[in-house]
C-alpha cells in the first residue's frame, strides 16, 4: 500500500522564555529577565533544528507557523523573521493563499513599535493573553500587566497588524458571571474580531495544582462554569463571532488557520525547546510524534543533533482515529469520516457502532452526510460524550 502524504504542513515554534511564570501555567516555560534571553543562539539553535525536520517533508505546502510559548514576543522581531523566512523557503506555497503566521504576546512585550517590526518580520496575527481586565485578579494570577495596558496592547497592534486575538480567562474563585462579561465587552470595544475564552484549569504540576491540593485553591461549581459558558457564546454571537470550537470564537473568516489544521489532523512540525512535532512514520498510515529537549540550556547545546529529542512515540491507524474523535468533535465542524479513512486506513465508526447509535439517538451526536459532529447545545458534555465512544 503506498504511503499517504498530506498535501501540507503547519509549523509550530516553542519560545521557553518569559518574564514570570504564572501560577496556573504548565507549559515549558522559565522565568528569565528580558536583557537575559540569548536571542541569536536560540535562533541558531531553532534553525538547526529546522533542518534536521526538513528531510522527510520535501514537497508540502505550507499551512501555518505558529509562535508559542512562554512570551515570544520577548524574542527580537529581527529574530523572529529569521525564522519566518527559513521556514517560507523551505516549503512550497499555495497559490494565492496568504500565509498565517501567529505570535504569542503578553501585554507587557507588545506595543505599536513592537508590533509593527513583527508585520515587518512577517507575522501577521498576534494572539495576546489579556486573562481579565480586573487588576486584582490579574495579580492573583501572576500577570504582568494591569487592564489599561492590555487595552492598550490590544488597540495598538491592531493598528499594526491584519488579524488580533484576544485571550480570556472565566472560571475564576468568586468571579461572578457579570463581572466576566462586562471583562468581555470592553475587549470587543476594542475591535477584536477572535476570542478564545478559556475555563481556569488547574494543572498538577503547578503553583495553583499545589494549593488545591492542599484545599487552600477553592474552584468555580459547574453550574457557574455551566452558566458563563453559555452567556459567552449568547454575547458573542449577539457580536457576529461564531463559536467553532470549544473555546474559541470568531468572525468569519478570522478563525486560526494553525489551530483549524491541529484539529482536523494535519501534520505539524514542532521546533525549539519542548515543541511538539507529528508527521507520518516509516509505516503506511503511521505518524510518529516527538516532543524536543524542554530544557533551553540542553536544547541550545544539542539542537541539530539525535539528541535534541527528548521522546518519541509512533500512533498507529487505530489510535489516530481515537484523536480524531477527540480533536474534531470540539469544533463546529466535526469529523469527516472519509478525511480520517483517507488518512488512517479506518472507518470512525468500526467498534463504536452501538456506542454512536446511542448518542445519535439522544440527540448528543449528528450525523449529516459524511460529518460526525457533537451539537453545540451538547458542548457542556463533550468530555461525557467522547469518553463513550472510547
Amino acid at each position: 500500500m503506498p504511503k499517504l502524504r498530506p498535501v501540507s504542513v503547519s509549523v509550530y515554534v516553542h519560545f521557553p522564555y518569559c518574564l514570570k511564570k504564572c501560577p496556573y501555567c504548565d507549559f515549558n516555560s522559565y522565568g528569565t529577565a528580558r536583557e537575559d534571553v540569548p536571542q541569536r543562539a536560540y535562533t541558531d539553535a531553532v534553525l538547526r533544528e529546522l533542518e534536521l525536520r526538513l528531510p522527510p517533508l520535501s514537497g508540502r505546502s505550507l499551512r501555518s507557523i505558529f509562535f508559542g510559548g512562554g512570551t515570544p514576543s520577548l524574542w527580537e522581531p529581527s529574530e523572529i523573521g529569521r525564522v519566518v523566512r527559513a521556514i517560507s523557503s523551505a516549503f512550497a506555497r499555495r497559490d494565492g493563499e496568504p500565509l498565517e503566521v501567529t505570535v504569542e504576546c503578553n501585554p507587557t512585550s507588545i506595543d505599536a513599535r513592537t508590533a509593527a517590526a513583527l508585520r515587518e518580520a512577517g507575522v501577521s496575527r498576534a494572539s495576546i493573553g489579556v486573562q481579565s481586565l480586573d487588576d486584582e485578579r490579574l495579580r492573583w494570577l501572576g500577570r504582568l500587566h494591569d487592564a489599561r495596558g492590555a487595552l492598550e496592547a490590544l488597540r495598538e497592534v491592531q493598528r499594526e497588524l491584519p488579524r488580533v486575538s484576544a485571550d480570556l480567562m472565566f472560571g475564576l474563585p468568586g468571579q461572578r458571571q457579570e463581572a466576566f462579561l462586562a471583562d468581555l465587552e470592553r475587549v470587543l470595544e476594542t475591535g477584536v474580531r477572535h476570542v478564545s475564552a478559556y475555563a481556569l484549569t488547574i494543572e498538577p504540576n503547578t503553583q495553583f495544582g499545589l494549593l488545591h491540593a492542599k484545599g487552600r485553591l477553592p474552584i468555580a461549581t459547574d453550574d457557574a462554569y455551566a452558566d458563563t459558558f453559555l452567556a459567552i457564546e449568547a454575547r458573542l454571537g449577539e457580536a457576529g463571532l461564531d463559536h467553532y470550537e470549544v473555546s474559541n470564537y470568531a468572525a468569519p473568516g478570522e478563525e486560526s488557520t494553525h489551530n483549524l489544521h491541529y484539529w482536523r489532523g494535519g501534520a505539524y512540525v514542532g521546533v525549539g525547546a519542548g515543541a511538539v512535532g507529528c508527521v507520518e512514520a516509516g509505516e503506511p498510515r503511521h505518524v510518529r510524534r516527538w516532543r524536543s529537549e524542554p530544557l533551553p540550556e540542553r536544547y541550545i547545546e544539542t539542537s541539530g543533533t539525535a539528541a535534541v529529542e527528548s521522546w518519541s512515540e509512533t500512533l498507529d491507524p487505530a489510535t489516530r482515529v481515537r484523536e480524531a474523535l477527540m480533536l474534531g468533535l470540539r469544533t463546529r465542524e466535526g469529523v469527516s469520516r472519509s478525511r480520517v479513512r483517507e488518512a488512517t486506513g479506518l472507518d470512525v465508526s468500526a467498534g463504536r457502532e452501538a456506542a454512536i447509535e446511542r448518542r445519535l439517538a439522544r440527540g448528543e451526536l449528528t450525523l449529516e452526510g459524511d460529518v460526525l459532529s457533537v451539537p453545540r447545545a451538547r458542548w457542556l458534555q463533550l468530555d461525557a460524550i467522547v469518553a463513550a465512544l472510547f
